[in-house]
């Protein structure tokens, strides 16, 4: 490409960004709505309920499946009635409906509506009931003679005689219509009072238990009808295991707290970008701040829902994306250090990081992907948008960096080596001039990792892990008091329903405040607590910010799902590496570092009795693709090294390996806990949660690759290459040298 087209296509870049970022905090009048408006709240911003609920059956296979089929056409008829927007009725596993309602406000009524069990009704036109759904046998999907698709009816023996009679009525003419829109001669099919088709008797009375809807209906519409009919005839009993209602207030006041903290944390990172890598700093906060346009964009273009976790999946993905043009950066300061021209070190720079920037960002993808099929919604919402932020922090550093550093590199004015922070006698300004010894220490590296687990291991034993009601299952509901309320006086209030509640204050001066408890709470004992709560202390429905039931199964299961999914993503990791490096050895060391990363992050848990929950699962999964983008990069160098520039034995190599990568793992660290202290500092309980383990294990990750990965590598060399002989006249060599050394 020459340079014209270049600058061009960069200039075009430019207006795009700006012109995105109009469109999405403005919009363009009537023409287009601000994107951010297009962007779908989830419940914990915009407030409303959700409930799972538990189909109580022994059919199994395909029987199951279509009763909850049946019985998710039944909800979704049910919840569109109740006038809310965009509903969603989603069957999760196997025989479990999960419905969330945003913007309702009645919440006890709310899953009172959904759980009940379904009312078919047959009537005629003047509203005589004449047969319910109990004499239905079948529906299924037909065509008529006109050739358009129908439903087909099928009756028992009693339903038969009453349906014959009637349609004799409807035919006669005797009925006169009370419904308005429904003639006289039509058969009402109701649905919990509700109108669901009303076909008209037309050719005389119906016998024999068999009869067609027909009406010029499209193959879904019939489908649907036939579902919603069976549903009535096969109604099963549904129990509430998991629920959650909130108000907006808490989340509206989180995402106004996360949008500013995000704000300030790509302002630092721009300018930390900026102070460290000069004019590259500056093509890469060009391509960030298109990164962040592409991921509003999309997440609007796709329906995607955003929640607060997700929100701090995207702040993740811009550490992600800061990440890989750090890579890209380092790679190319080392290129002019070695005494290329500034155009050449660019070309051979971008194509020598591009395999550790692909690597670090895949493996990370494949822990987002198993995080999204495993876990629940709020932590796929995380799951999702950490995926999209990879796959766009790929596009703008491998794409629109590369534009801009190559328009760069062919600028006399910029190509000067001074620009990318490189001194006259090629050496860089931040540079690590020594040799670092990581493997010789590696021992105690070890030694002290161990450590720390088993005093984690101490404190779970003896003291038990923080387990919230996600995992324990239970029932949260906090309220805002008005006034700080002492919480020996709430437990005096709900003492008689033998709780034995955890009460904690939250909000500002302390006046909200939250009740967990062990014991799984329905809708209706939960209203009967609130209800001896309000008495006393003069609160209303309004003050009730938000209530959680998990029940015992769900609280087991997620626990399952959390292993299941560290399991799956080390394994599907694990072959990742060995298929790109090669070598067991580097999978293995790999393996080994995400297990001891994982465990340190519990042992953290552990000391500080930080509650494990829902959240915590995502951190957890996350630290697995991170922590591991770390010891890519190091792997990545090592193996480099070992084809281009092998001096010295496998030691030095390692050592060396590390010290070039050193700064960039620092840098990544540095920039990607700095986009997560303000979100840390400036929200609420909500988003902390998410935060606190990334944190951790972003601190975790930087070290392990460090300090245990690679000098765990040198181990299994060693093993793998050295006899018995040639390890003891190593030792004898270290021996003696120990001695002169003395003497």
């Amino acid at each position: 490409m020459n340079y014209k087209l270049k600058r061009v296509l960069a200039v075009l870049v430019i207006l795009l960004t700006v012109f995105g970022w109009y469109v999405t905090i403005f919009g363009l009048g009537d023409v287009m709505e601000p994107t951010k408006d297009k962007i779908k709240l989830g419940l914990d911003i915009k407030g409303g309920v959700y409930v799972v609920m538990e189909a109580q059956t022994d059919a199994t296979g395909e029987e199951l499946t279509e009763l909850m089929n049946q019985t998710q056409a039944v909800i979704e008829e049910r919840v569109n009635q109740m006038g809310l927007a965009e509903p969603v009725v989603t069957v999760e596993g196997q025989n479990r409906i999960r419905v969330e309602l945003p913007g309702a406000e009645d919440a006890e009524e709310a899953i009172e509506q959904i759980g009940k069990t379904a009312q078919l009704q047959f009537a005629l036109a003047d509203g005589t009931v004449v047969l319910d759904g109990g004499n239905v046998k079948d529906a299924t999907t037909g065509t008529s003679e006109e050739g358009g698709y129908a439903v087909d009816l099928e009756f028992d023996s009693e339903g038969a005689d009453k349906f014959t009679d009637a349609t004799q009525k409807a035919y006669s003419g005797t009925v006169t219509s009370t419904v308005e829109g429904v003639n006289n001669n039509a058969i009402m099919i109701l649905l919990d009072d509700q109108i669901i088709s009303a076909p008209s008797v037309s050719n005389g009375p119906i016998s024999g238990g068999k009869c067609q809807i027909s009406g010029g209906f499209s193959q879904e519409e019939a489908k649907n009808l036939a579902a919603l009919i069976r549903g009535g005839s096969l109604p099963v009993e549904l129990v509430e295991v998991t629920s959650s209602v909130q108000t907006a207030k808490i989340g509206f006041n989180a995402l106004e707290q996360s949008i500013i903290a995000g704000f300030i944390g790509l302002a630092l990172v721009f300018l930390i970008m900026l102070i460290g890598y000069r004019i590259m700093g500056l093509a890469a906060d060009i391509a960030l701040l298109l990164y962040v346009v592409i991921i509003l964009n999309v997440m609007a273009a796709m329906g995607s829902v955003l929640t607060l976790p997700g929100i701090a999946g995207i702040i993740l993905g811009i550490g992600m994306a800061v990440d890989a043009n750090v890579i890209i950066f380092s790679r190319i300061r080392e290129e002019i250090c070695e005494g290329k021209t500034v155009r050449l070190a660019v070309h051979n720079g971008f194509q020598r990081a591009m395999s550790s920037v692909v690597d670090s960002q895949i493996t990370t993808f494949i822990a987002a992907i198993i995080l999204y099929q495993i876990g629940t919604s709020s932590v796929r919402g995380f799951a999702w948008t950490l995926m999209i932020g990879i796959l766009a922090s790929l596009f703008t550093a491998v794409l629109i960096t590369r534009l801009y550093m190559s328009i760069i590199s062919e600028s006399k004015g910029l190509s000067k080596k001074g620009c990318y922070e490189v001194r006259k006698d090629n050496t860089a300004s931040f540079q690590i001039n020594r040799e670092l010894h990581f493997v010789k220490y590696r021992k105690i590296f070890f030694s002290v990792t161990v450590g720390l687990m088993i005093v984690g291991l101490v404190f779970g034993l003896v003291r038990g892990l923080n387990y919230g009601i996600d995992f324990t299952g239970g029932t949260m509901i906090q309220v805002d008091m008005g006034k700080q309320v002492a919480v020996k006086d709430i437990e005096k209030s709900i003492e008689e329903y033998k709780l034995k509640p955890e009460i904690i204050y939250s909000g500002e001066n302390n006046e909200e405040v939250v009740i967990r408890t062990m014991e799984a709470l329905d809708s209706d004992q939960r209203a009967e607590v609130l209800g001896t709560l309000k008495a006393d202390f003069g609160f209303t429905d309004d003050d009730v910010i938000s209530q959680e039931l998990f029940g015992p199964s769900v609280g087991k299961e997620l626990r399952n799902n959390a292993i299941k999914a560290v399991l799956i993503a080390a394994l599907c990791m694990l072959i990742y590496i060995r298929l790109r490096f090669s070598e067991w050895k580097f999978g293995g060391s790999a393996l080994l570092g995400v297990l001891n990363d994982v465990l340190l992050v519990v042992a953290f848990y552990a000391i500080f009795h930080v509650q494990v929950n829902n959240p915590f699962i995502a951190g957890i999964l996350t630290v697995v693709g991170y922590s591991i983008n770390d010891t890519i990069v190091v792997f990545d160098r090592i193996r480099e090294n070992m084809k281009y520039s092998r001096k010295g034995g496998t030691e030095e190599l390692i050592d060396r390996s590390i010290t070039q990568t050193l700064g960039r793992s620092l840098m990544t660290s540095f920039t990607t806990l700095i986009v997560m202290v303000p979100l840390f500092i400036l929200t609420g309980e909500a988003v902390r949660e998410f935060t606190l383990p990334l944190m951790i294990g972003v601190i975790v990750g930087a070290a392990s690759s460090i300090t245990i990965c690679s000098p765990l590598y040198y181990s299994f060399s060693l093993r793998g290459r050295e006899s018995k002989y040639l390890r003891e006249s190593r030792k004898k060599e270290k021996k003696n040298k120990k001695q002169k050394a003395e003497k």
